[in-house]
């Protein structure tokens, strides 16, 4: 394990992967100094756990720090994704998990809730007895972002469940015999209020793959369709972010359990959009057509260094090794002076 000297304050992360089997890693930095990391997986039963670090290398296992499926919680499986937020005082958990008031018997009943917390450790419980909201399909995903007027907005994720789209990637995959049709997830955009108790307004979509064949970003948002992997295209795992005057939305794209699972970005001015796509995605895909190890590399986060001057991307990749283990990087990552995300990785530890 990369050791960090006494007189570097924030090292350069380099020991990825990092031991934690986490998929969808969310970092939060603390005002304590800490950071706290949560995920999909790890170990937790109906819930999640989490890891803290004081530097982004050293990560101690703290335990699981939320549980549902238990008397009076709405949330009974699939816990997915969880993201916590610090506010006046108290640690809120956004999660996706299944709604146990499932009357039609959906196979996909998933549902965005909150959970409120004394400390980043837990325990979490819920702050409802029911999801945040109910758009009427199956949403994961939820990233919150904070505006200087005081106002707050949730991105989530529609799944592609029941969401059969038609484009010229869908005609052509049923030309060739692939798939009948093709289902999509999409990411939306609502207002919530700042206690996080109910939202505001209808959701507004934001992001989803595009229709056409010529589209720039239909080859790399198309990878698991056009190689047979599955029927579905996905925009989701929302992670957004301000710089200067623009949102920047960074979002995953192709099956979450293939190799070709990668992470692309939109840039707005406004926080409900019009997000547009940025001709340099995906700016983080696996890399072993380049001599590398590491494929599906996806739903990331972002976090800072202590003095606010680095930015680092968390997100879960796999490797040969690990195999089909999620397992969590994290890699440096910026805005350059032309207003361009890029992220330096995915990169692994030498042998």
């Amino acid at each position: 394990m990369t050791k960090v000297k006494e007189n570097q304050s924030q090292p350069t992360v380099s020991i990825n992967p990092l031991p934690v089997k986490f998929g969808d890693p969310y970092v939060l930095l603390a005002s304590d100094g800490m950071y706290y990391m949560y995920g999909t997986g790890g170990g937790a039963v109906d819930g999640f756990s989490v890891y803290s670090s004081p530097d982004l290398v050293n990560w101690k296992d703290e335990g699981q720090v939320y549980r549902g499926n238990i008397e009076g919680s709405w949330a009974v499986a699939n816990f997915w994704a969880p993201e916590v937020y610090e506010r006046n005082g108290k640690f809120y958990m956004l999660f996706s998990a299944d709604w146990k008031v499932n009357p039609t018997k959906e196979l996909e009943n998933f549902r965005i809730g909150v959970a409120v917390a004394d400390k980043p450790t837990g325990p979490f419980k819920e702050l409802s007895s029911a999801p945040l909201f109910d758009p009427g399909y199956p949403a994961i995903d939820g990233n919150l972002i904070d505006t200087e007027d005081g106002r707050t907005f949730l991105y989530y994720s529609r799944c592609c469940y029941k969401n059969p789209v038609e484009s010229e990637i869908a005609e052509q995959a049923k030309k060739e015999g692939k798939f009948d049709e093709i289902e999509e997830s999409w990411i939306y955009g609502i207002e919530v209020k700042p206690d996080l108790t109910e939202v505001i307004g209808e959701p507004i979509l934001l992001l989803r793959p595009p229709l056409k064949l010529d589209d720039k970003q239909s080859e790399w948002e198309s990878r698991s369709v056009t190689t047979g992997e599955v029927n579905r295209r996905w925009s989701e795992g929302p992670y957004t972010f301000k710089k200067g005057d623009t949102y920047y939305m960074m979002y995953s794209a192709n099956y979450f359990g293939g190799k070709n699972y990668a992470v692309g970005y939109a840039t707005s001015k406004n926080p409900l959009g019009p997000f547009i796509k940025s001709p340099d995605n995906p700016v983080l895909e696996k890399n072993i057509e380049k001599g590398g190890i590491v494929t599906g590399t996806g739903h990331n986060s972002a976090t800072w260094s202590k003095d606010g001057k680095q930015m680092y991307c968390v997100y879960h990749g796999r490797t040969e090794k690990t195999g089909n283990e999620r397992v969590v990087f994290i890699d440096k990552m910026g805005v350059d002076e032309n207003g361009r995300l890029y992220v330096e990785g995915p990169t692994t530890a030498p042998e």
